[in-house]
């Protein structure tokens, strides 16, 4: 392709040289207005807002002199066509009196005639200064620069000449080597080349398909910095558009390329986070396959683009501070943009749209590289059945592994090819670990000769044997090698293998530069450049290039099972493997676990698979069978009960576990009433059910309650309607009601609460609440149930049960979760006389409750809190963690409390301290980006603000200290 020579609109655009003086009396001498000015900031046009009093006027926006009438008029048409198209969005349109005339003027300035306009004042900000952009922040913008595409196009009339917007500007990307011609000097010596390279060698990939590349009319600047949010809602939501002074006729695609380019300077964001605006301009504006492919260079120049004129801008106009302070951004999108591939992040963008990707061909072979028919393929993913305890740091691993097949009698030994290992550590980082392999690894009993597959040319450097033919390259690391520099014949020897070493093999385009592993976010993209080596060698193609496990396993998932079955996060990850307070994704990342109470003494703790493993080669059976596991383990647990609790039932869960008590009350009391505590949950199942109030589980939860189910007051001393230390009321105006219900004849069967109140956030019972309330229930004949199912087992450190911080004892316990460390398995305890009366009622037996396996897991399980001193690690590493959450909430107002005890610990999140608005929306995208940084965990309370921290009591301070830090990082940067 070739451009005209023409010089562009020239570069050497300072803004007009105009005050805040001047523009109130412009305001006034044109418009009348009595306002106070306050000037926005831009890099060639002036802008001030204008006030009357504390309410926003409009915005005086006075445009370079370089630009003429018609160049404004053509941008107010653009922006009424837009609003038009999409009222949704707000425009900054041009404001207009009562006859309807656009309110706008040609001013003198010191720099000359300029036009000056009223605007629309859009409130609420831009996108620039909002921190990390979510993927759904991304999204929008990208949705919102296709619909101005497609309503500029009508602007446009195929190409029809529009006044004003056939200009050669700048920042117009079909001129980017012009620019960087012109003004590439400016850019510091230091760093001159590297950019000026990027920017040829993407302008060299956009010249190959500029010829098909559509032009229209587009705004050409809709970036963080021009589009406008509205927070109100607690979350980031662009709706607003403003600044049409780039407003030209160019390549569509320049649009996204721009707007995308934004992204990349945001804390947090990465160039792999541009994708889903991609995604959403596509589904607005589809990109046609020439698009695809000059998207990613356009970003490049683009941000080769603005750090040269940034440069040069501030050399010429020292005095712009919103030109100085945009060039640290700048940087930061210039070099983003460069730190990928071209054709990685091209491949990622067809793959992200759903274009074919170009995949490279190999040379036809003459010759095998090596004859490793017949190797062990080992499995180093993070399904692996290879890798049975926690030491599974890579190295470590691959190591022991290979030493053992080695000696078995393998004759090689094979890593496969794209496979996503285990990441090499079980200390989880906030960047997402490089886990994906890009070639192909073996390791050899005997020295073996490498022979070159087909014929090329031969570099060797640092070690490495690069064989390039037909512009494929071949790459031995690790090789004792036996060629020189120059050509060589297909069979020719390249070197041969150490015997017990690894040898990397990598083939591709430019796999040279191919990192050995690459984090999953990117793998698609450098995957698609490089070649299975498999076949070389006589081994079976691993297929993992193109596999979507993730992405199919969800589909079949919400095509199978329930769709109230939910599962946490919209876009899951998948997890295949645990190891203590650590959960490992089918990428190989670890993630630490903040949420699992279930798993009490941690994930695949071996002494629980052990117990579980050795009785299930002996006998499992259902709990009518007469076997001495049940026993020992109904006796342990009777042991950990206060005195007079000695009778116990073993169940399948925590539902089934509360189901019971409430039966057990019902049947002891040959009443049917219960009393139950408002915002609480208790289970599934009808009973366990009907006694939950938590409308966060159930919307209707209070509308649909039966009429034998009576609630009191949620006893929450942080936002309930008695507060600190007013909330000791609580408990005797429960105990009010349970005395009016026996009035009225309706003495209950008993009370039912969460002994720690954990539905609510992990927020400890008023003091004496328990006490006064057990009292009234017991006063007229009652049973008092206390729901241990979250609580108990040790977690809030001090206490075993959860009851014993009140000072009082239940007369039946419910308890499940921690019992069976994951497995189905729960318990009530409770006294002989309550477990008698069951008998009227009919027979018990409850199949995986009690069974062989289930007693042996939940001994093992007391057995290691015991041994490993679980509970007190609850109480010192939760006290170090609740010190830290708190002190986090000393620097972030939105943290309002922190709640809880031992490993049972709620962060609740406010939008303001006093009237606790509860931040429900943040607390979800708070998770998410948690998420993104390597920790599990997810909101509670009927208001959803609340972190729910309950990890497995295995925990160390060192994973609360990367869960703390996160949380902060995301607090500080946005989510």
């Amino acid at each position: 392709m070739s451009l005209s020579t023409s010089t562009f609109d020239p570069v050497d655009l300072p803004a007009p040289r105009v005050d805040e003086a001047w523009a109130e009396q412009v305001a006034a001498e044109r418009w009348g207005l009595a306002v106070t000015a306050r000037g926005l900031g831009s890099n060639q046009d002036a802008n001030f807002l204008l006030s009357a009093g504390a309410e926003p006027v409009a915005v005086l926006k006075v445009s370079n002199p370089v630009f003429g009438l018609p160049e404004v008029e053509v941008q107010d048409r653009a922006a009424d066509l837009i609003a038009e198209a999409y009222p949704e969005l707000r425009i900054c349109q041009v404001l207009r009196d009562d006859a309807g005339a656009p309110q706008r003027a040609v001013v003198n300035t010191p720099d000359g005639p300029a036009v000056a306009r009223l605007i629309r004042f859009l409130g609420g900000g831009t996108l620039f200064d909002r921190g990390h952009v979510s993927p759904r922040v991304a999204a929008r913008l990208g949705e919102v620069a296709a619909k101005i595409d497609v309503a500029l196009a009508r602007l446009d009339d195929g190409g029809a000449t529009v006044d004003g917007v056939d200009r050669e500007l700048q920042w117009d990307l079909r001129f980017a080597a012009q620019v960087l011609d012109a003004l590439g000097g400016a850019l510091p010596e230091h760093r001159r080349a590297e950019v000026l390279a990027a920017g040829a060698a993407a302008w060299r990939q956009v010249a190959r398909v500029a010829d098909d590349l559509p032009r229209q009319v587009v705004h050409l600047d809709v970036t963080d910095d021009n589009v406008v949010v509205d927070a109100s809602s607690g979350l980031i939501e662009l709706d607003g558009v403003i600044d049409f002074s780039d407003l030209t006729r160019t390549w569509t695609v320049s649009e996204l390329a721009i707007a995308v380019s934004s992204i990349l300077h945001h804390p947090g964001n990465d160039p792999v986070d541009v994708l889903p605006a991609v995604r959403a301009y596509h589904a607005v504006r589809p990109l046609s396959a020439a698009e695809a492919d000059a998207l990613w260079p356009l970003v490049v120049l683009r941000g080769a683009v603005l750090v040269a004129s940034g440069c040069h801008q501030t050399a010429l106009d020292g005095d712009n501070d919103y030109a100085e302070t945009r060039l640290a951004h700048e940087w930061r999108i210039c070099e983003q943009a460069m730190s990928v591939p071209l054709a990685v992040m091209t491949a990622l963008v067809r793959e992200a749209i759903g274009l074919p990707v170009d995949r490279p061909a190999p040379p036809l072979a003459a010759t095998q590289l090596l004859d490793a028919a017949g190797a062990e393929v080992l499995d180093l993913s993070s399904t692996s059945p290879l890798v049975d305890d926690g030491a599974w740091r890579e190295a470590e691993l691959v190591e022991r592994l290979v030493a053992a097949h080695l000696q078995r009698g393998h004759r090689v030994v094979a890593a496969r090819f794209a496979e996503a290992r285990l990441a090499g550590t079980t200390e989880p980082t906030q960047e997402p670990p490089a886990t994906v392999a890009t070639g192909v690894d073996l390791w050899t009993t005997d020295p073996a000769d490498l022979r070159a597959p087909w014929g090329g040319d031969v570099r060797v450097r640092d070690g490495r044997v690069v064989l390039v033919g037909e512009g494929i390259e071949l790459v031995l690391a690790g090789a004792e090698v036996a060629v020189a520099d120059g050509a060589v014949a297909p069979g020719s020897l390249l070197g041969r293998t150490r015997p017990g070493a690894r040898l990397r093999v990598t083939v591709g385009r430019n796999a040279s530069s191919a990192p050995e592993a690459v984090p999953s976010a990117y793998a698609a993209g450098w995957l698609a450049q490089l070649l299975d080596p498999a076949p070389l060698m006589g081994l079976e193609p691993s297929g993992l290039a193109e596999d979507r496990t993730r992405e199919r396993l969800l589909q079949r998932r919400e095509k199978t099972l329930a769709e109230v079955q939910e599962h946490y996060y919209a876009a899951p990850p998948r997890i295949e493997r645990g190891w203590r307070h650590h959960l490992v994704s089918d990428d190989g990342r670890p993630l630490v676990d903040m949420l699992n109470n279930v798993t009490v003494v941690g994930h695949a703790h071996p002494r629980v698979a052990e117990a579980a493993a050795r009785q299930l080669r002996v006998l499992n059976t259902n709990s009518r069978f007469h076997y001495e596991a049940i026993v020992e383990f109904g006796a342990r647990l009777a042991e950990l009960a206060p005195e007079g609790l000695d009778t116990v039932f073993l169940v399948n869960s925590g539902s089934e576990a509360t189901d019971l008590a409430i039966r057990l009350a019902m049947v002891s009391t040959g009443r049917t009433d219960m009393v139950a505590v408002t915002e609480a949950y208790h289970g599934w199942t009808y009973a366990s059910d009907a006694v939950s109030t938590s409308i966060a589980d159930n919307p209707a939860a209070l509308e649909t309650r039966p009429d034998w189910v009576h609630t009191v007051p949620s006893p929450n001393p942080y936002r309930g309607t008695r507060r600190g230390a007013d909330a000791v009321a609580y408990g005797p105006e429960a105990a009010a009601i349970i005395d009016r219900l026996a009035a009225e004849g309706r003495p209950p069967a008993g009370f039912i609460g969460e002994a720690f109140y954990g539905n609510a956030g992990g927020i400890a019972l008023p003091e004496g609440y328990l006490q006064a309330v057990y009292a009234a229930v017991r006063r007229h004949g009652g049973v008092a149930i206390a729901d241990e199912v979250q609580v108990g087992y040790g977690r809030l450190g001090e206490w075993f049960w959860g009851f014993e911080q009140q000072g009082v004892v239940p007369d039946v316990i419910a308890v499940a979760k921690a019992v069976g460390n994951g497995s189905p398995v729960g318990a009530v305890i409770t006294t002989r006389a309550i477990a008698d009366a069951y008998r009227g009622a009919g027979y018990f037996f409850s199949s995986t409750g009690g069974s062989p396996v289930s007693s042996r897991i939940g001994l093992a399980v007391l057995d290691i809190i015991r041994d490993e001193g679980l509970q007190q690690n609850a109480r010192d590493v939760g006290g170090h963690l609740i010190a830290r959450l708190r002190e986090l909430s000393q620097r972030h107002e939105l943290l309002g409390a922190v709640h809880g005890s031992g490993l049972y610990i709620g962060a609740e999140f406010v939008r303001d301290r006093a009237t606790l608005e509860p931040a429900t929306a943040e607390t979800h995208a708070i998770c998410d980006r948690l998420l993104e940084l390597g920790v599990v965990v997810q909101p509670t309370s009927d208001r959803l603000n609340v972190l729910k921290i309950k990890p497995p009591l295995c925990i160390d301070v060192a994973a609360v200290d990367f869960f703390v830090d996160a949380l902060d990082r995301v607090l500080t940067e946005g989510w």
